[in-house]
């Protein structure tokens, strides 16, 4: 579906942490229908009827190949990109990692996954993924 300027979104982005507690991002390519060359979590557009949860665990499988257990909301984010006339609501779920061999899976969107932690994250980070980790760090966002 392409996107329409100035129309609004919901997208879920999944937080996803290996054993070593570092978070699993993706660098979008050129061809990213938005930020391209920014790193994000797994995730995509909720599809009509389909839960917050159920996105999570579709969009994992799809962008990354990985199976992931939806456990919380950790924050939800107006996720605006003015320079793309783009509005997306998007939810930051927190998932427990089923299974941690990330693919690229949709090379088209995504170039690579990497692990990162929280004290050595890329600085090119997407609008929304660069004020949770802000959250995150300043203590206002716990994690289990």
């Amino acid at each position: 579906m392409p996107l329409l300027p100035g129309k609004d979104f919901v997208g879920v982005g999944v937080m996803v942490r290996n054993g070593e507690g570092e978070f699993l991002l993706g660098l979008r390519t050129e061809n990213s229908r938005n930020e391209p060359g920014k790193w994000c979590f797994p995730g995509g557009a909720v599809e009509f009827g389909e839960t917050l949860f159920d996105c999570a665990r579709r969009e994992s499988l799809e962008e990354a190949g990985i199976e992931v257990e939806p456990t919380r909301v950790v924050k939800v984010i107006d996720h605006i990109i003015p320079d793309e006339k783009q509005h997306w609501v998007n939810p930051i779920i927190e998932a427990k990692l089923l299974s941690d061999r990330p693919a690229t899976r949709e090379p088209h969107k995504i170039r690579r996954w990497q692990w990162f932690s929280l004290a050595n994250l890329p600085e090119n980070l997407t609008v929304n993924i660069f004020g949770l980790f802000k959250d995150i760090k300043e203590g206002r966002i716990k994690l289990d």
